[in-house]
């Protein structure tokens, strides 16, 4: 890339580089201790672009993502993986049939449902901070790193039960135990991210989420 003369790079980061909370909502000082492979290459990938910056001037960006949910509200795009493992599409797809149940992993955390609570953030509002993270570089300003995520936590009996509010159906649930390093509350702080690059959520209530979620996961497919 230095090659290429890019000398401005957005890297699409992760909560999971913080690992078990020391502090809830999670602030950008939080130190990073992943505690799986994922957050740990996350994290390897933020150290190299800060050795690069410093040794040949690539300014970055970095933007941890929370829990990216929803979809395209023009019903476009949406989430599929094979297999599935992130909660609102599996609870959609039960909803619809597609799977026999949902797995609950966990009902004892210190919780006040008993299930572990996560931050969603609508893929929308992620696609919009990724543009004003690129025009905060090419305005000149240094390398930094934001969390991208509401502040607001839904456990997951909270999750499923405005699924079904909003469809009318059931989801047959199956209580599995807790995961190992899965953590009770998982909150971001936004303030940052709010006052450098000027994001505004538009598209991340719960509500918006699932609503949109829906609509593409219901709509039939070729």
């Amino acid at each position: 890339m230095l090659d290429a003369g890019v000398r401005n790079f957005v890297f699409s980061s992760s909560a999971a580089v913080y690992g078990v909370p020391r502090e809830i909502p999670l602030p950008e000082s939080h130190p990073l201790e992943p505690y799986n492979p994922y957050g740990q290459t996350k994290a390897v990938v933020e150290r190299v672009l800060a050795d690069y910056g410093r040794a040949y001037g690539l300014r970055s960006i970095s933007l941890r993502y929370f829990n990216a949910a929803g979809a395209d509200p023009g019903g476009e795009m949406g989430e599929a993986h094979d297999p599935e493992s992130h909660l609102i599409p599996n609870v959609l797809l039960a909803l619809l049939g597609r799977k026999e149940h949902l797995d609950v992993f966990g009902t004892d955390f210190p919780t006040p449902d008993g299930t572990a609570v996560r931050d969603y953030i609508h893929v929308s509002d992620l696609a919009a901070a990724h543009v004003l993270a690129l025009e905060r570089l090419l305005a000149g300003h240094p390398s930094d790193v934001f969390n991208l995520g509401t502040q607001e936590g839904y456990s997951v009996r909270e999750v499923v039960a405005r699924a079904e509010r909003l469809t009318g159906r059931k989801v047959p649930l199956r209580e599995r135990p807790r995961r190992e390093g899965d953590v009770p509350v998982l909150l971001a702080s936004k303030a940052k991210a709010e006052r450098l690059l000027g994001w505004k959520l538009r598209h991340s209530d719960l509500e918006t989420i699932l609503r949109t979620a829906w609509a593409w996961h219901s709509k039939p497919f070729p």
